[in-house]
Formats: structure tokens, sequence, C-alpha cells
């Protein structure tokens, strides 16, 4: 093999033809086995047209033909010419299909009677189709959610489509090719129709009210097209017919859904079903957006997972567990007599043998189905999900057969782009819970948590998370998409951004808030760096400049973002469980860091954009708020006056702080904190992706190290310890005695925290761009004294990058693969930077991380805190040792000692009995001179 055209796709999906613009932008792989392959030429084909451009471009490549019309179809093929005049062949064709319509042709229908608030609908209509059917597409959209059947058929295999938006200003369509779904003669569409996101109440606290409206609607239509060029339209209208009594009984995302089968109408959805009893439906009033295109990859069905437990509650209750929590909903194989009614309810965890419930808030997360006595039945919910690893279940005829149940994963769904794997199965299974709490997050919208009564688009969760997305998976289009949303929102509040994207919270969550309303600016800036994607820096300008103009109009001259309503570095551990805002780092440092930021990424958009007086001015409005930052909050000795490891990391991983001098006192001082704390985490949801860096970058990487594979309570790797498969919202969401945490605000499934992951991705394996969308990488391992291995690989937009090290004895080696088309900078420790080609690579140098295993010092009851909690071996000695003694003490040791260099361990444990003094001792002395190497 010399070289292949790998992949070409269209736009932002691989999951469809349908493109939802007259110029699809091109992206193509190209796989190598020659070293250094570069692009010279490439040659795209079109029909009968073929177009020659130059040079190396192949992700997202403008769109060199005529702009396509709606309804158009074609294919294209691209032929590469490499820079040594060896040509590929022709790449597979891609078929592109034009998913936009011209004009909106349904008005939007549901029930013209509903006898209740958010009552599900059934909708049909028959129609006759002639001779020489060519095509058949069909678009619509829902103020809700819908399944359209024809002649009782699904159309596709979508679920809750067609998603969530900001409804007032942006709704987008399906557009599905059913031309195989009809056939010459009468057909018959029909439309299940539920509330979903449309109706349900948001809100805490008991003042959860409609946002958008009590009913569901539908709109949408059918474009017939013949052989004889003639085209017909059937569109929802007057026509059509509505039954509010069907087998969905009541449904909601929060409160669940219900079913009686017994209410089921076979062929509603097919030709000559007696539809006696329906009504004509209601046209609704309600001003319709004009729909666009959907962008984003649809919800579906992507997993199955079996029961692995089933337990007897002490209740009495029978629970099943599916080992893993996750998004989605129960699918039930049961027969029993008319009448019976199984309820399903779901939970994240147990306490104390039963569902916590508590979590759930207001949600009561409870499905049911009433069996109408005909047999097996193989039910599943139609119109909601469930955040669970647990279930209950009630009412089921005879005993319970787990292997009639099976949890259906439901997400967004988005192609797998990245992995880590490592020597420490505990960092590999977060990892793991870091994907498993993206999938379950990434449905429809990016949501903070999938099972109370929230699920709601908050914008600094995936502010901090969006780096890590971006390597996992293919989300810019799922991004993009939730990003038009913000815009529209953002619109709405004259620049400001809400802190939950689409807005649907009100009172003290309206204004400018750090951290979350940044998600403007941070998001498309980070989809550029990752998918090299300039249009959505493009598309996504004005609402960057809007955001930064709204807080400056707060802040005036003063270069200072202070005195106002924040959420701060949300939910520090020190917070109280009932203010989670009340962080260490103050809410202002927080806030004027995130101007400079935003302010500056504003002014690098601008000047990429070619905008030069908007880049000019925002520049220095960046660079008075860093000068201001320094003055007010940065002591010349390189103190924080926040004293808070949040306020370190921001001042110097936002590039707030540029002296070289002050920078480094700053990362000390940050890395004492560190380990003042025990190597456990003492930051929140803003400071936690930027800490390991922060430490990492300014020479502390082995405090970075402890930090991250700390297995106390507070760290990334204690929800490991306690069974945890997905990313906690609170560091101690479940509490070491395997209680829930008493605040009002608990979820065992936030992505949030894991933004670290990408500082692993980055840094602990070594892989990441060094241009935009990784047309050069960097490859630059900083190995742990922890481990002996790590590995990351990403599809990036030019094909499959990956690094991986193994510790041999003292040496380190790196294998690393750059795609074909790029190139990487490699920095290796201890040595200058240098450039390498596409290829396979293979580097060694010595083990720096090694003063861990030196030969152990002297350690006694006089050796500083410091001294024994940088000594792995010697901290758990002394703590075993208190522990033989008293373990309540050893406890109390454990969470309230300062390991500070100017403190000795004799006086942390200041009034113990005479038995701990000589436990302790006797415990360091056995360390003495001991290889330290088994220790780490």
């Amino acid at each position: 093999m010399s070289a292949v055209v790998e992949r070409l796709r269209a736009e932002l999906r691989d999951d469809s033809a349908g493109v939802a613009t007259p110029a699809p932008r091109l992206t193509w792989t190209v796989a190598s086995d020659e070293p250094g392959w570069v692009q010279a030429s490439a040659e795209l084909r079109s029909n009968d047209r073929t177009v020659l451009l130059d040079g190396s471009d192949s992700v997202l490549v403008a769109w060199p033909f005529a702009p396509l019309e709606a309804g158009a179809s074609c294919e294209v093929a691209v032929r590469l010419t490499a820079e040594n005049g060896q040509r590929t062949g022709w790449s597979a064709p891609l078929r592109i299909d034009a998913a936009f319509t011209d004009a909106w042709q349904g008005v939007l229908i549901g029930l013209a009677q509903p006898d209740r608030a958010a009552q599900p609908a059934l909708l049909r209509r028959e129609f006759p189709v002639g001779a020489g059917l060519r095509r058949a597409r069909l678009f619509f959209t829902a103020l809700g959610a819908a399944e359209v059947e024809l002649n009782g058929e699904p159309v596709d295999a979508g679920v809750l489509a067609p998603g969530w938006t900001s409804y007032r200003d942006r709704v987008v369509h399906e557009t599905i090719d059913v031309t195989d779904s009809l056939h010459e003669g009468d057909n018959t569409i029909g439309v299940r129709l539920a509330g979903a996101w449309y109706t349900e109440k948001y809100g805490f606290h008991g003042f959860a009210e409609r946002v958008y409206g009590d009913q569901p609607s539908f709109s949408g239509h059918l474009e017939l097209e013949f052989a004889d060029g003639s085209t017909r339209i059937v569109a929802t209208g007057q026509e059509w017919r509505a039954s509010g009594t069907g087998p969905v009984t009541d449904s909601g995302i929060y409160a669940g859904e219900h079913h009686d089968l017994r209410l089921d109408r076979p062929g509603w959805s097919r030709t000559g079903f007696d539809d006696t009893g329906w009504s004509a439906v209601r046209v609704v009033d309600t001003e319709l957006p004009r729909p666009e295109a959907r962008i984003a990859p649809p919800v579906h069905r992507t997993g199955e997972l079996p029961v692995v437990d089933l337990t007897v509650s002490p209740s009495g209750r029978t629970i099943l567990d599916f080992g893993q929590n996750l998004v989605g909903r129960l699918r039930v194989t049961v027969d029993g007599p008319a009448g019976t009614r199984i309820v399903l309810r779901h939970a994240e965890v147990l306490e104390q043998g039963e569902l916590a419930v508590g979590p759930l808030r207001a949600a009561e997360a409870t499905d049911s189905v009433i069996l109408d006595g005909s047999g097996p039945v193989t039910w599943e919910p139609v119109f909601t999900f469930h955040g669970f690893r647990y279930a209950s279940v009630e009412g089921w005829p005879g005993e319970v057969d787990p292997a009639a149940v099976t949890a259906v994963v439901l997400n967004t769904d988005l192609t797998r782009t990245g992995w880590f794997a490592s020597s420490d199965p505990l960092l590999d299974r977060f990892h793991e819970n870091v994907v498993w709490g993206m999938r379950g997050n990434f449905l429809s919208i990016p949501t903070d948590c999938p099972q109370r009564d929230e699920r709601l688009g908050w914008t600094g969760d995936i502010q901090v998370f969006a780096p890590t997305a971006s390597f996992l998976f293919d989300c810019e289009g799922f991004l993009a998409s939730w990003l038009r949303d913000l815009a529209q929102e953002q619109r709405r509040r004259h620049g400001v951004v809400p802190v939950v994207v689409p807005a649907v919270l009100a009172g003290p969550f309206i204004g400018t808030i750090a951290g979350w309303g940044d998600a403007a600016t941070v998001v498309p800036w980070v989809l550029h760096q990752r998918f090299g994607d300039l249009g959505v820096l493009r598309e996504q300008y004005s609402s960057m400049r809007d955001w930064v103009d709204a807080v400056l109009a707060e802040t005036g001259d003063s270069g200072l973002w202070a005195g106002t309503f924040q959420l701060g570095d949300w939910l520090d551990p020190s917070a109280p469980p009932d203010r989670p805002d009340k962080a260490r780092a103050d809410a202002d440092i927080v806030a004027t860091a995130y101007l400079a930021r935003s302010l500056q990424i504003v002014a690098d958009s601008a000047a990429l954009l070619g905008e030069t007086a908007d880049a000019e001015r925002y520049a220095a409005a960046a660079e008075r708020t860093r000068a201001a930052f320094r003055s007010e909050y940065v002591t010349p000795a390189g103190r924080m006056l926040s004293d808070a490891p949040t306020a370190y990391a921001l001042a110097l991983e936002f590039g707030l702080v540029t002296d070289a001098a002050v920078r480094e006192r700053l990362a000390t001082r940050l890395a004492v904190l560190v380990r003042r704390d025990g190597y456990r985490i003492g930051t929140g949801f803003l400071g936690t992706p930027l800490v390991t860096d922060a430490l990492a970058g300014g020479g502390h990487l082995a405090a970075a190290g402890r930090l991250l594979l700390q297995t106390e309570n507070p760290s990334w790797l204690y929800p490991v310890t306690m069974g945890a498969t997905t990313v906690w919202e609170r560091w101690d969401s479940l509490l070491e005695d395997g209680t829930v945490n008493p605040g009002e605000m608990t979820s065992f499934n936030h992505y949030a925290l894991g933004a670290v992951a990408d500082w692993m991705h980055r840094t602990v394996a070594g892989l990441g761009p060094e241009e935009p969308g990784y047309r050069r990488l960097r490859i630059a391992p900083r190995p742990l004294s922890q481990l002996d291995f790590a590995e990351a690989r990403h599809r990036t937009p030019y094909g499959e990058a990956s690094v991986s090290w193994t510790r041999t004895g003292d040496r380190i080696t790196v294998t690393a693969v750059v795609p074909a088309n790029t190139s990487a900078v490699v920095a290796l420790p201890g040595r200058d930077e240098f450039v390498v080609t596409a290829g396979r690579h293979e580097f060694v140098f010595d083990d720096t991380a090694g003063q861990a295993r030196l030969a152990r010092p002297s350690l006694s009851l006089e050796s500083s805190t410091a001294e024994i909690i940088d000594d792995p071996a010697a901290y758990r000695a002394t703590l075993a040792a208190i522990a033989s003694v008293d373990p309540g003490l050893a406890d109390g040791f454990r969470r309230q000692t300062e390991w500070v260099q100017g403190r000795t361990l004799r006086q942390s444990i200041l009034f113990a009995p005479a038995e701990v003094y000589s436990a302790v001792g006797d415990a360091l002395a056995a360390l003495t001179s001991t290889d330290r190497s088994t220790d780490v």
C-alpha cells in the first residue's frame, strides 16, 4: 500500500448523507505506509465535473462545486497527489443529499380538545400515491417529541426526535428518505406525539412551571417526486385525524411514562384502520420558527445492558442492578393477566439496600405498563429517559426473570474518537466513568445530569468539559448546534448568556455569571482548536463579542469584574453541602480571570476572521484586565489575595501573570497548598480542569500525579473506590459510610469534574494538538512515577494518532503514530523540542520522575508532616499505627492535619495517648533505609 483515501465525509456528520447547507465542506483522511506523506493537490469529482485544488488542505475544504439546491443529490469522490508525485486512486463515492427545504409546507397540528395538560396523542392521515414514484422524502419537526410511522413501520431509529432546542427561536427538522416505505395506491402516515421537553415544568423547590406550552404539536410534509417530473406534497393540515386515547396515557421527562396496553389500537398507522371516534386535528396558531435541517446526530438506542444482579430490599422490593450507571430506560418481556400493572422505578445508587430516590428530588422517574392479557409482550417506554443503575420492579406476575429485563442505553449517537489506558486500573476505570458520563449527558443537548428534576444545558459544565468531550467523541456538530441555541437565547438578553441553554430558569440565575456565560467564547474556541473549524468561529463571532461586551458594560474601565452575583468555583469540596458557591477562591478573582480569558479569545478570533479593529480593541481590553488582575490580586512575592488552589491555577493557566519569576513562585505556592491538603483535591468546577496543568507546567509534575491518583476523599479516584461507574457531581456524593451526601443537590452522573481527562490525554499520555485540528500534533508525555505505562489514541480530522509510553527500569520508551498529511512537535523531558513527519516513531529517554525511587531518608516523629505525606509508605504506616490504637483519632488526623514543612509529626498528633507516639515511632523506624521504589 502506498496511499489510499481512507474516508471522505461532508460537513459535520458521519451518520447521514444529508447535509444542512448548500455548500457542504469536505474532509478526507489518507492511509499511507510511506513516512512523511504530504498531499500536494486534490482532485474532487462530482457528477461530470472535476476540480483541482492545489495544496495540502484536507479538512473542512470549501465546497468547490455549484451550491446544492433543495432536494438535490450528488456523489463526490476525491483523488490525491502527494508531494513526491505519486497519486492515489479515486475514493469510494460519497453520496450527498441536500437535507434542507426551500419552503416549509406543513402547519402545526395537535389534539383538538385535550382533556389534560401534556396529553400524548396519535395523529394519522391516509393518502394515495400514484404510479411512477421516484423519490419520497419526509420532513418533520415537533414542539415535543414525535415518532413517525408509514404503513405501520417506523421511518427511522430516532428517539425523542427532533430533540430539544430553544423552541421560541429555533427548531430543527428531520429529513428522511422514505421512498421504500411507500407503494402505489393508498398509504398512511401515523405519528406518536408527546410533550417531552416542550411541555415539561422547569424550576426548583416547588416553583417549577411550564415555560413553552401545555400541549405538544407536530408539523411536517412528505415530498413526492415522480418519474414524469411531477411532484406532490402531503402536508400537515385539517385533513389529519387525531386521538388522545392510546397506549401512552401519560409521559414526562421527569415523571416517566405510563402505558395501558388495553388501549392499543392495532393498525392505527395502516390504511383501512377504522378511526371512528377520532377527531379532526387542531391547527395550532403558535408561530413556528422556520425549521432548519439538523446538523447534530440524532438520539438513538446505542447499547443494551443485562441485569447483573437481582436482590430483594429490606422493604421487600425486587431490585435489579445493571452494573453501570447509564441513561436510558428498561425494556421488559412479560406475560400476565389483563389489568396487571408493572411499575418500574429508577435510581443511581442504593442506600441501606433500598433505591436512593432522595437525589431525584421532584422527579418521579417511574414508568409503568398495564398488560392487556393477550400473551407475552415486549414493552419499552417511548418518550422518556432516566439516569440509573438500579431499578425496582413491582407488580410483576410471578417471580421476576432477570433475563426478561434489559437496560436500553440512549444518547446522541456520536462517533467515538478518543481512548486512554494506563497501568493503573483505578485510573482506567475513572476514564471509563468520564466516557459514560459524557454519553449519558450528551442527549440532544449537553446536560448537567440525567436523573433528577433538572437535566438542563448548564453552560458552565460544558465550558470546562469541551476539550475532553472533543477528544472522546466527534461532537462538533452536536456542540455547534447547541451554540446556535445559545446565541438565540443571548439575543433575547442583550448579550447576556443564560446559565442554562435552552433558557428555562428564572430568578437568581439571570445575569452575567463568570465561567458559565463564558461558554459563548470558550466552546467555539475549543471547537476551532480541536476540529480545525474556522467556520464555527465565524458563525458564533457576534455571540462571542456580545458576551464580553455585556460584561464590559458592567465592569467599565476598571478591568475588574467584581461585586456581582457569581457561582464562583462551584462545589469546592470545602463548601458547605447547602452552599456550593462558598468556595475558598474569591468569586471576584474567578470572574476577572474569566473576563481576561474571554477577551483574549475574542481578540484572537477577530484576528483569524480578519476583524482587525476588533482584534486590537479586545486585545487591549484583555491586557487591561490582566494588569488589573495582577494589581488587585497578585503580590510581587507570588501569593494570591485568595490563597486557594483555584486562584493560583487561574492566574497561571489563563496567562494572567507573565513574569517568569512570579509565575515560578505562584506555581510553588500552589504545590505547597496541594501538599498541605494531603494531595486531596481542593478545587471546584472551574479550578478542577486547570490545577494539574498549572502544577505540571510549573515544574511540579509529582504533585500533579499525587493529586490525580489520590484515592482518599475528596479526589477523582475516591468515587471509583466507592464503586462509581460515572463521574459524580460532588466529590463526596456518596459519603465514606455509604450514605448519600445530605446536600439538596447530589448527582451521581455529572461530567464536569471529569474535565481532568483532557490533561490525562495531553500530559500523562502525551497526545494533544499543536495547531488547530491536529494539523500539527504535540507529542509531550510526562510519565508519572506511579505508572509504568500510559497510552492515548485519537481519531483526529486527519486520521488516527497515538502516543504510548512504557517504563523499563530507568528508561522510558515512547511510541507515536503521526497521521499522513500532518507533522508533530515532540517535547520529551531533558531534550529540546523537535519536529517529526507522518509515520511511526519511537523515542527513548531517561526516567526523570524518580525522586520517589531514591533511598528513604530517616523518618521519625520529628520529621515534618510534609516529609511524611511526600512518602506514601510513611503516610500509610503513620495512619495504620494511629489506627491500631485509636481508629477515630486516625480518621481525624487524616482529615485535619496540614502537611507542611514547618510542623512536625509530633506536633500534629498533640495530646494523643503515649501509645500512639510509640506506635508511630516504631512504624517509621521500621521504614527507615528501605528502598522506596516499591512504595510509590
